[in-house]
């Protein structure tokens, strides 16, 4: 398999990777054929994935402008995958040039072509990091270098919890960043759940398979587990519900949408 330019030296490239797949779903050009394979034998069980992704992002760029207006300009984005158009820093900066953006992820694809789409941008980073040891991420020093925890800061953890599975202890380590977040941060989660797909559970078990045949479990969690989440947060209107119907910037009129736009949750949380 020839390796492209833009992929670092060092990845198996042989080997599917979350990120890439989400890449593939938005369209975008950096992934692999194995990234592809399994995307699309994902979608061959559920065939509104791409759909399901672009409801993810068009929630995302809508939270981050929140924040914005809510005069919140530093952002700490875990999970942030591969950029693309319309990333945290592209919607918070257009907002306010002044906004501080926080990217960390754990596959090296993500972190080398972030560190070339950032370059020249002293307002946004890049930092390795996993969620699931969160303490490591608050001390490398592109984050503490950049984010003054003393200040409120945009926590978003999106499309990223519902790959880590119990066992790892999720909750505890939401409640570890939460508790370094100053008085009036903010905590944007979207998750995954078999609520609201418009399959039944066998059939989008399919799709789940795949991942877990990848070695990236997705997990799937209801609405109450993932409010459990927010612990700590008073929920901002309208609360946790399908990703389309978080503060739209247009009415939605669902029967008129695409079924799988409504599947899984968005959230975003205020800390007392």
């Amino acid at each position: 398999m020839e390796r492209p330019a833009w992929a670092p030296q060092g990845i198996d490239i042989s080997v599917p990777s979350v990120s890439r797949m989400y890449d593939f779903y938005l369209g975008g050009s950096h992934n692999f054929e194995v990234d592809r394979e399994a995307a699309r034998k994902a979608m061959e069980f559920m065939p509104g994935l791409p759909k399901i992704m672009q409801a993810n992002r068009a929630f995302m760029r809508r939270a981050v402008r929140h924040a914005v207006s809510e005069g919140i300009t530093q952002f700490l984005d875990i999970g942030s995958g591969i950029p693309t158009f319309g990333n945290v820093h592209e919607v918070a900066q257009a907002a306010d040039p002044e906004a501080r953006v926080a990217y960390v992820d754990h596959d090296s694809v993500a972190v080398a072509h972030s560190q070339a789409v950032l370059e020249g941008n002293d307002r946004a980073v890049i930092a390795t990091g996993d969620l699931r040891r969160p303490r490591e991420i608050l001390k490398s020093p592109e984050v503490s270098e950049l984010l003054d925890l003393e200040r409120p800061v945009a926590l978003l953890l999106v499309a990223v919890l519902h790959f880590i599975e119990d066992a790892d202890e999720p909750q505890a380590a939401v409640a570890e960043l939460s508790e370094s977040l100053a008085p009036g941060s903010l905590l944007v989660i979207t998750h995954a759940s078999y609520e609201g797909i418009p399959l039944t559970q066998e059939e989008a078990g399919g799709a789940v398979g795949v991942y877990r045949n990848i070695r990236n479990p997705l997990i799937m969690r209801s609405r109450d587990e993932v409010s459990r989440f927010f612990d700590g947060y008073e929920m901002v209107e309208p609360g946790l519900v399908a990703m389309p119907n978080w503060r739209p910037d247009t009415p939605v009129v669902q029967e008129q949408e695409d079924p799988y736009a409504f599947s899984g949750f968005g959230g975003v949380g205020r800390k007392a």
